[in-house]
């Protein structure tokens, strides 16, 4: 395992000097997307240390995580085990034949069992507002991945998952019209995020009712919101900006037109090709708070991407997101588990991932 780090660490150094300081546009080669591998790989099936993050009724409820979560036990905690597989899969779909794919796949076949997702769907019956709306976001997240991906093992996976998808679609559906004001912090509990991965799950599965509960509400969160103060930000903790990952969501959620305007209300300094956004810095990686910032810059960079490749008009944030993502890549060398454990999945996600 040791060589194993120091190979991945030497490999996204020479990545980072050779492969991004030349050109703004950032490929994975197969050896680097093996060497990302190793970081979901490094936690998905480690029990401790672990943060249950649950409420206890009973002697009866102390019970090991692999006990509570037999899918999500590893990676620190459920929401990270979450996205933990779902580097998996993303780096299966576009790298089918990477060192590790084995492993990668074995690991998902034992982890995401009818019985296992029973397990873990009896769970959040019984705590329905456990991980809301960060995991939830995650679950279904690895629910679109499953299904987009062109492999046998694929439909095994999803039919599997499908309940416990299905559980947190209709639990979304009963709490937004509950939720009277949005949440607009940089961390878990940001409404935008939570509601921008349901949104894609929702489209691609055609799940109507939780499309019309998200359009509804993220309309009737944020239509009239200006001038958003991203000179404020970020937040010590942030790994989420919350004027950017607003802005990833309503560019799924309305027309071009209504869109623009609305985005030149919102951030008027994002219509300038001179655009600049300072990167998050880290002081210390070994805590767990102030490691977030480098999820920050992914995050960013990939709100700010999934813009830019949407509406060629702002192809030029491009180069503001390859900035943020140079900044934190090559800080996934040799990280202490406190980084290590979730960081590789905002990563993947801005280096592959800018849904429309």
């Amino acid at each position: 395992m040791l060589q194993r780090k120091f190979e991945m660490g030497l490999y996204l150094v020479i990545y980072f000097w050779c492969g991004t300081v030349q050109s703004e546009s950032i490929d994975l080669s197969n050896n680097e997307a093996s060497n990302l591998l190793e970081l979901p790989l490094s936690c998905v099936e480690v029990e401790y240390p672990n943060k249950l993050g649950q409420v206890l009724n009973s002697d009866d409820d102390l019970l090991s995580p692999r006990t509570l979560h037999p899918s999500f036990y590893g990676c620190f905690d459920w929401h990270s085990a979450v996205h933990g597989h779902w580097s998996l899969v993303r780096l299966l779909k576009s790298f089918p034949e990477i060192e590790g794919a084995d492993h990668a796949k074995s690991i998902l076949e034992k982890h995401l069992t009818d019985k296992n997702i029973q397990r873990e769907l009896k769970y959040v019956r019984e705590n329905p507002s456990w991980e809301r709306p960060y995991g939830w976001a995650w679950l279904l997240e690895l629910a679109s991945e499953i299904h987009t991906w062109d492999d046998p093992l694929a439909r095994k996976l999803e039919n599997s998952l499908r309940p416990l998808a299905s559980e947190i679609s209709k639990l979304y559906i009963n709490h937004l019209p509950k939720l009277i004001y949005p949440i607009r912090v940089g961390e878990h509990s940001n409404t935008a995020f939570g509601l921008t991965f349901a949104w894609d799950y929702a489209v691609l599965m055609g799940d109507k009712n939780l499309r019309s509960a998200i359009e509804t509400r993220t309309r009737d969160f944020y239509l009239s919101d200006k001038d958003c103060p991203i000179t404020w930000e970020p937040s010590g903790y942030d790994f989420l900006s919350p004027c950017l990952t607003e802005l990833d969501l309503m560019r799924r959620i309305l027309p071009k037109d209504t869109f623009k305007k609305w985005a030149n209300n919102f951030l008027p300094s994002l219509v300038s090709k001179e655009f600049v956004l300072e990167v998050g810095r880290v002081s210390d990686r070994s805590d767990g708070k102030l490691v977030h910032l480098d999820g920050l810059n992914f995050s960013r960079a990939w709100a700010l991407k999934g813009l830019a490749n949407q509406y060629s008009e702002y192809e030029y944030l491009s180069r503001v997101a390859e900035t943020h993502i140079k900044y934190s890549l090559p800080n996934l060398v040799n990280d202490s588990y406190e980084g290590g454990h979730w960081l590789g999945s905002f990563a993947i996600y801005a280096l592959l991932d800018y849904k429309q």
